[in-house]
């Protein structure tokens, strides 16, 4: 496998990483409330995870996107 297959494949996986957090967080959130050093800073717990997700999202689509932007000579 060249580079960029491999560089496009790992933007699939980051993006396909960054769903499966936004989809998880609802799941885990009632968990991270019982613990009591976060029951009071849930919103702030809520707003990482989903900036997590966000940038992964992000990673992924930027290497997909200057998989297909590079010639094929390069």
């Amino acid at each position: 496998m060249d580079k960029r297959t491999f560089t496009f494949y790992y933007g699939i996986v980051l993006i396909a990483v960054g769903i499966g957090v936004f989809f998880r967080i609802p799941q885990v959130m009632p968990d991270i409330e019982a613990i009591e050093f976060f029951s009071n800073k849930i919103g702030i717990v809520k707003f990482c995870l989903y900036t997590l997700g966000g940038m992964l999202i992000l990673a992924g689509g930027i290497r997909v996107f200057k998989n297909y932007k590079k010639p094929d000579n390069q």
